[in-house]
């Protein structure tokens, strides 16, 4: 983690909010510290780009409390607007624009003094690389430039707190590796980052990330502390012939907890990996499948996912 204070970035408490009978985000509670990269993991339709909007004042929650750079998110969402940046998924950008006329456009709005608009603006196309794109038509870019634009944009007037949601999304990994290195450096310059995302290994990326699921918060702490904390059980990953008709008979094993595909194997989930490696070694050999390794990893970031939404969603029917 880069830079931090006492004082947090962001606080949220009980935030909810309502579209009539549906609770999109339901009475979620966390804090980011000043400078820390702050991963919201989890699904399309769970409730990130809820929170986020709440967060940045577009939209009002329907209960609870929260501060953003020490402003109120019920009362003082003006303030919020002036004092962050604010990434969309779709970018935000202006096509008919080049990359210099887009920059100036949003100095303007973020009312930058004329004094500090041109070193501004000279800063964004160094940070971002843009050099040799500063006087080409946004519509001609790549997803992966237009996305590096977008950030410059949303950090031009210097915000303490930046809001990305899911702002890797449909650009390809190269670019998406890219656009982390930027992030990290905004972040060892003391900007706090609030990242939401549906991909997994991006969750690594982060100091913190909080796993929400069908509008709850289901988990938060460091990658770390998720896979060893949080997952008490452990992982063997399968390499065998037709994984997929091998997970129904898997499942059905008394050492197996969970079975997912992973790749091009399975990776399976087990209270104890010595047991659970015994049984599935002698039922694939029983059922004539090739088998070319089966070996205990390190939990990814995916399979903690699953196995809390799976214990979460097991807990939800059983009452």
């Amino acid at each position: 983690m880069a830079v931090t204070d006492a004082a947090p970035a962001v606080t949220v408490n009980g935030l909810t909010r309502r579209f009539g009978d549906f609770v999109a985000v339901d009475g979620v509670s966390f804090q980011v510290a000043k400078g820390e990269i702050f991963g919201f993991l989890g699904p399309n339709g769970s409730g990130k780009s809820t929170t986020i909007r709440m967060l940045t004042g577009i939209l009002a929650p329907s209960g609870g409390s929260g501060t953003v750079a020490g402003f109120d998110v019920l009362s003082q969402t003006e303030k919020i607007k002036s004092h962050i940046g604010y990434m969309s998924q779709k970018f935000s950008l202006y096509e008919d624009l080049t990359v210099e006329e887009n920059i100036d456009f949003y100095g303007g709005i973020y009312r930058i003094p004329m004094k500090t608009r041109k070193e501004r603006k000279a800063w964004v196309i160094e940070m971002a690389g843009l050099q040799t794109h500063r006087h080409s038509l946004t519509k001609i870019l790549s997803g992966g430039w237009k996305q590096r634009l977008a950030l410059g944009c949303a950090v031009l007037h210097e915000p303490p707190v930046i809001f990305l949601d899911e702002p890797t999304s449909g650009v390809d990994p190269l670019s998406r590796r890219r656009f982390w290195d930027l992030i990290y450096e905004l972040s060892g310059k003391g900007v706090t980052v609030f990242v939401t995302t549906h991909y997994m290994e991006e969750a690594e990326y982060c100091d913190r990330i909080g796993l929400i699921h069908r509008g709850e918060l289901i988990a938060v702490g460091t990658p770390n502390e998720l896979k060893t904390r949080l997952m008490r059980e452990e992982v063997l990953d399968v390499r065998c012939e037709r994984p997929q008709d091998a997970i129904e008979m898997l499942e059905a094993l008394v050492s197996v907890k969970e079975v997912a595909l992973f790749g091009n194997g399975l990776h399976v989930v087990a209270p104890d990996a010595d047991t659970a490696k015994r049984e599935i070694h002698a039922a694939l050999v029983s059922a004539g499948l090739h088998i070319e390794h089966i070996e205990k990893i390190k939990p990814s970031m995916e399979d903690v996912f699953v196995s809390l939404v799976e214990a979460r969603d097991r807990v939800a029917q059983a009452a």
